[in-house]
Order: structure tokens, then C-alpha cells, then sequence
């Protein structure tokens, strides 16, 4: 029988990159961390004995607690949250579990820029359109939730990178940016390795409308039609990015299972 506190990878799979995903905390210890360096998606690192300053982070919110095999670090701490009416979980089988499931990715660590905790910090060019909306959700759902983004004049993006210590993106000649045929959105799917098949349906629609070939895929010219029209509702570039965020996770959820759907008219047609 189920324990009444657990979630299973395959469970939280479901969950991981929509907008009601839970806190994801990962509490493995160092030394079985280092030896694996990797993370669910949207997850953070925090030690277990440190369970003022969670409560501080995750406030009432619904968490997941990962351990290496989901026994005593994260049962204990999930029982403990619970006890303070705190609605958190435990992953089954914890990390090893997840590493077994299939299609669930993980990111390396090493790969998000300058901290492992949360709370990186980008800058690119503003007026946002395509690449610079979808790279941002891809960040906040599949990497770090508390990622802040900066836009400002192309000129100004290296400066600010270097004042504020933020890394630079989707800019010309960047790290973190177009790669020949790639879009910046397909160099973060391949530095995070998110490389699943619902990612690499967006990254191709993501790809076409930002690129003008939209001969990649038919979905293209609908998201670049919504793309600028968000672009002209919007002065504001930070909302316009907070818009643009249902756009894909309404774009996610039919990569991920509803792009076989058609529409027609009347409603009993047949083919």
C-alpha cells in the first residue's frame, strides 16, 4: 500500500514544468550529491537539519522532499513539514528512483550559472518577442523557479551583464545564444540536457517562428502572430514576459499530450 505522504517519479513527472508544480527540495547529502551532480527540474538544493530557514522559502506551499532512495532524511523531514501543516511529499525511491524512470531529465548543476541554489540572474536585449520569452519559461519551470531576467537597450546587455554579475543571452556571438541553425532556446534544452520530446517539439516551433522558417513546423506562424501581438499589449517588458509565460505553458501541455487534437466543424464530421 501507498504511503499516505509519497509521490512517485512518474507522478511528479506530470507535474514538473506546468505552473502548479511543487517546491522540489532536494536534501541528499553532500556526499551522495557530489557523486551525482544533478537535479530534478525546478528543484534546489537545501540542507535537511535546516528546516527554519525551508519553511521560510516554501512558506504553505505543496513541496516534494528527494533524498538518494526516498528512507529516513526525506520521510522524516516530509513528516516533520507535515506536522506544521505544511502539505509536502516524498519522492518513492528518491534520486535512484528517478534516475531509473523513463524520459525523466535532470539537469547538471554545473550548468546554471554561478550558484547551485536558486536566484540566478540573466540579462538580454529588450522588447521581447520569441527566443527572449521562451528561454525565461524555460528557465523558471525546468530549472531555477526564482530566476530573475533583466531587458535592456542591445547596446547596454554586456555592461549589465558585468555590473550586475548576471549572465547575458539570446545576443549575438553569446554564450547563450543561437548556435548556427539553433535558437538560444535549443542551446539551453542542450547545456540543461532537457532534452525531452515535449521540449524538442517547442524548441522546433520555438526554432521556426523565431528564425522565419516556419516550413519547420505549422504551429510557427501562430506563435509568432501571438508573439507580436504580446509585444504591442505590453509596454512593460516584465509583463509582457508574466503574459507570455501562459502562452507556453498552454504550448507545453500540447507538446507534451495533446498535439494529436483537431478541431473541426461541424463537431461529428468524420474524416
Amino acid at each position: 500500500m501507498a504511503a499516505p505522504n509519497e509521490i512517485t517519479p512518474s507522478q511528479l513527472l506530470r507535474l514538473i514544468g506546468t505552473p502548479t508544480a511543487p517546491h522540489i527540495v532536494d536534501i541528499c547529502t553532500d556526499e551522495d550529491f557530489n557523486a551525482d551532480p544533478y537535479l530534478i527540474p525546478g528543484a534546489f538544493r537545501h540542507p535537511h537539519t535546516d528546516i527554519h530557514g525551508l519553511k521560510a522559502r516554501v512558506g504553505k506551499d505543496a513541496c516534494v522532499i528527494v533524498c538518494q532512495r526516498g528512507l529516513k532524511l526525506s520521510q522524516g523531514l516530509t513528516s516533520w513539514l507535515r506536522s506544521e501543516a505544511i502539505p509536502a511529499e516524498y519522492l518513492k525511491g528518491g534520486m535512484q528512483a528517478w534516475r531509473t524512470l523513463r524520459d525523466a531529465p535532470s539537469f547538471p548543476v554545473a550548468a546554471l550559472p554561478g550558484q547551485t541554489a536558486g536566484n540566478s540572474l540573466w540579462v538580454t536585449r529588450h522588447r521581447p518577442k520569441i527566443d527572449r520569452i521562451a528561454c525565461p519559461w524555460l528557465i523558471r519551470r525546468f530549472v531555477d523557479p526564482t530566476a530573475r531576467f533583466l531587458f535592456v537597450a542591445p547596446s547596454e546587455v554586456a555592461a549589465v551583464a558585468d555590473r550586475y554579475s548576471a549572465t547575458a543571452f539570446d545576443i549575438e556571438g553569446g554564450d547563450w545564444s543561437h548556435q548556427g541553425e539553433l535558437c538560444s532556446f535549443d542551446t539551453m534544452l542542450d547545456r540543461f540536457s532537457l532534452r525531452t520530446a515535449a521540449l524538442d517539439r517547442i524548441s522546433t516551433v520555438v526554432r521556426a517562428a523565431d528564425t522565419n522558417r516556419h516550413e519547420l513546423a505549422p504551429e510557427a506562424a501562430g506563435l509568432l502572430a501571438l508573439s507580436v501581438g504580446l509585444s504591442r499589449q505590453f509596454r512593460d517588458d516584465h509583463q509582457q514576459l508574466e503574459a507570455g509565460f501562459a502562452l507556453y505553458d498552454a504550448l507545453y501541455r500540447w507538446a507534451r499530450d495533446g498535439q494529436g487534437e483537431t478541431h473541426d466543424w461541424p463537431t461529428d464530421k468524420k474524416a
